[in-house]
């Protein structure tokens, strides 16, 4: 298996001096204030659907402690306290920007004292084994610079007979839908973007790293190689997206 895979050298700006997760941090602190209405104009509020059918696999544990990982604007991080009711989610993210907007809408919810947010690097999570009942990524684990690295890093703060729940970007497997999709990837959500955000090459970061992502069973081959087990996915919309579930 190797430590290095396509996507881990997939970056936003191809000029750039700056490593992976220094020019994705830049990137979402550009487009912090638009990401949650792009989010849902881009996706047509599917993402809603997609991010509550992945907290769903997380019922049948009722974990207390959760740790968001990626956790952005908080999207997840407040729809897992809604529906889970856990004593404590922190959420990390190496973006500043993002990591403002998502501490504001805890605060509106008066989720203070239940989520917790900070800045931190997924492949150095500042917390000791064993720590969380659950981990969540929602579209996170594209962006990491060592995606085995980072799964392994999970995998270590996860407390035995815990559970990982990441949601994903993938490519649908039907030929005809296939090509809609590629276009719409390709050329109409980066224009879009452009439009609102002034920032059509996140969206055109977006499009690379999902074709370079080693998806579907590639991926789940990788969990296992960073220690996960009782490994097993679920593609939503004709495989637009994918989420992937393993244990400790």
């Amino acid at each position: 298996m190797p430590t290095e895979f396509a996507h881990d050298k997939i970056v936003p700006d191809q000029q750039s001096t700056l490593h992976k997760k220094e020019q994705v941090a830049e990137m979402f602190n550009n487009i912090a204030g638009k990401y949650d209405f792009l989010n849902r104009f881009l996706s047509g509020g599917i993402d809603i659907i997609w991010r509550k059918k992945a907290i769903q696999q997380l019922k049948a544990l009722q974990p207390q402690t959760i740790l968001d990982v990626a956790t952005g604007t908080a999207d997840v991080a407040l729809m897992t306290y809604a529906r889970l009711k856990p004593q404590k989610i922190i959420g990390i993210d190496i973006s500043e920007g993002m990591l403002n907007l998502g501490k504001q809408k805890i605060e509106k919810a008066g989720l203070s004292n239940n989520i917790i947010l900070q800045q931190g690097d997924s492949e150095h999570i500042d917390f000791e084994d064993n720590s969380f009942d659950a981990i969540t990524v929602s579209f996170g684990v594209r962006n990491f610079e060592n995606l085995l690295k980072g799964l392994r890093e999970m995998h270590r703060v996860l407390k035995p007979g815990g559970k990982i729940v990441i949601l994903e970007f993938s490519k649908p497997r039907w030929k005809p839908f296939q090509m809609i999709y590629n276009l719409y990837l390709s050329i109409i959500a980066p224009a879009f973007a452009q439009l609102f955000s002034k920032n059509k090459k996140a969206y055109k970061y977006l499009n690379n790293s999902v074709r370079a992502f080693p998806e579907g069973k590639q991926f789940l081959t990788i969990m296992h190689e960073a220690g996960f087990t009782q490994t097993y996915l679920k593609p939503l919309s004709l495989g637009i997206c994918t989420i992937y579930c393993g244990s400790k």
